[in-house]
């Protein structure tokens, strides 16, 4: 699927921009060995530059910060959610408990249906832990998660500023 070899030394670097403003980076470590498909699946799609322009469309205070929607590169905030790369992820659930700073998959009711869109942590959810694939963690820039945590949103938790992601796979080595 990649041209990247993933191993624990893989991370994501999440560059944020709002209304211009660069906010910051967030560095995410990957778990090949808990979530494989997972991982290989938001890889392939970075390297295809799929969620640059893509935003945080959910954030909930005390719960998570959720983006990688492609509909949410459209100004028609009412489809934000509700978009997927194609295909899915079958579910890889695993004994890494939902604390702050993991990253998790989002999906439908069917625990099949995961695609593009992920979650981050703010808070440990421990209630989330055998429902929902964890496949990393924020190792550095949790500052700036916390600050997209806290602002100012709509009705449905989207925020009113255009919190923008550009993903880059850094491939390093032991």
């Amino acid at each position: 699927m990649s041209d990247v070899t993933v191993n624990d030394q893989t991370r994501v670097h999440i560059a944020i921009q709002v209304e211009e403003e660069s906010w910051g980076e967030i560095q995410l470590k990957l778990f090949p060995d808990l979530a494989p498909n997972h991982v290989e699946n938001l890889v392939t799609l970075a390297n295809k530059n799929f969620y640059d322009g893509t935003t945080f469309h959910r954030v909930i205070p005390g719960f998570m910060i959720q983006g990688g929607d492609p509909n949410s590169k459209d100004a028609d905030r009412s489809r934000h959610g509700t978009g997927g790369p194609g295909h899915q992820v079958n579910a890889e659930f695993n004994k890494r408990s939902h604390t702050r700073g993991t990253v998790s998959m989002a999906r439908s009711q069917d625990p099949n249906s995961a695609g593009s869109q992920f979650f981050i942590c703010v808070a440990d959810a421990n209630f989330l832990d055998g429902q929902y694939t964890a496949f990393g963690e924020v190792v550095s820039g949790m500052e700036i998660v916390d600050r997209i945590v806290n602002v100012q949103r709509d009705g449905n938790d989207n925020p009113l500023k255009r919190v923008e992601m550009k993903l880059t796979i850094i491939e390093t080595h032991a």
